[in-house]
């Protein structure tokens, strides 16, 4: 099974776009656990532009009575205030992803010559506090093998490039996905799990859910998006559906 974990940011950002309190990412993070959602997302960033500092505890105390059924993933660069952060909370798991100075959402994912022993000692410390980390990075084989060095439990793939293929045309989407098909399968080779995200949608999983040894994917502006439509509620049982192989 593939399991979805849904990122609620942007939630957060329409809440902070206007002050106060609304829409609560609480209350869309109970709506999507209702719904049938395996994990919840959050990525705060320094600037606080979408998910804050006051929003991970609040989301933590309202999954802790669902920790066995239902994960917390929390991700971003690891600066110090956020390596705290997930200490003090303790999630199922933490993603490390680069930041870019000025970046409004990610653009890639962590260099292979990305020096050694920050990284390492970082998902050291987080893996001995029982906290599994993923490494967000690109599909290709130095990247991997990194990830691997590094320790990590698990890779995320980063997706916008097959996401980008896949509205081009049926043959670049075909390309792309056989990169990702090599990627996966060596991370599991080298035992690592595998987790993708970027711009995936309800297009597009209908192939990147055949992706060999998927665990889990991350969604947020898709699924949020579609919600304006539909309804949270609905747009998590149909992402949840677009899953089913």
């Amino acid at each position: 099974m593939i399991r979805l974990s849904i990122n609620i940011n942007k939630v957060a950002t329409l809440r902070n776009s206007r002050g106060g309190t609304l829409p609560s990412v609480t209350q869309a993070a109970r709506v999507c656990i209702d719904a049938g959602a395996h994990g919840i997302t959050v990525h705060p960033r320094a600037d606080e532009r979408h998910i804050t500092r006051y929003d991970v505890p609040a989301v933590a105390s309202l999954l802790a009575p669902f920790r066995s059924k239902v994960e917390f993933n929390i991700e971003g660069d690891p600066r110090p205030d956020l390596l705290q952060m997930v200490r003090d909370v303790r999630p199922h798991q933490c993603t490390l992803v680069p930041v870019r100075p000025g970046e409004i959402t990610s653009q890639a994912g962590w260099p292979p010559d990305t020096p050694a022993d920050g990284i390492r000692g970082v998902v050291a410390d987080l893996r001995g506090r029982g906290i599994r980390v993923s490494l967000f990075i690109d599909p290709e084989e130095a990247a991997v093998r990194w990830a691997a060095a590094m320790g990590a439990d698990r890779v995320e793939l980063y997706t916008e490039p097959f996401a980008r293929a896949f509205k081009e045309s049926e043959g670049a989407a075909d390309r792309s996905f056989r990169r990702y098909i090599e990627a996966a399968n060596l991370a599991h080779t080298l035992g690592l799990g595998i987790n993708a995200g970027h711009d995936l949608d309800l297009d597009n999983l209908t192939l990147f859910r055949t992706l060999p040894h998927l665990d889990e994917v991350s969604i947020g502006h898709a699924l949020i998006s579609h919600a304006l439509y539909v309804g949270l509620d609905r747009a998590v049982r149909d992402y949840l559906q677009a899953l089913e192989t």
